[in-house]
């Protein structure tokens, strides 16, 4: 879900001096309330190979994950994030 609210919502915002992003209160994260009701997770055995971790890696391919469904259902590649809905109309026309 990090990783979902980074793609879609979080963002730093700068003025031409300063970052104008200060706070938690005003910081734009993914809320409880959109979040999926449940998270289907498939992990699949290969005994063969060897652990190499996971956990925060894993959160790279996210927003790649969404830029492709998202050129899946609009062919529009958007290629910056946070993908708001302001940069997807924009993206659309």
């Amino acid at each position: 879900m990090q990783g979902v609210s980074r793609t879609l919502w979080e963002e730093v915002k700068f003025d031409t001096k300063n970052v104008t992003t200060i706070d938690w209160l005003t910081y734009p994260i993914l809320d409880i309330t959109e979040t999926p009701d449940t998270i289907d997770v498939v992990l699949i055995d290969h005994p063969e190979i060897a652990p190499t971790g996971g956990g925060e890696p894993s959160i790279r391919p996210i927003a790649a994950a969404i830029a492709n469904a998202i050129f899946d259902a609009t062919g529009v590649r958007i290629r910056r994030v946070p993908f708001s809905p302001d940069r997807v109309k924009q993206a659309l026309s």
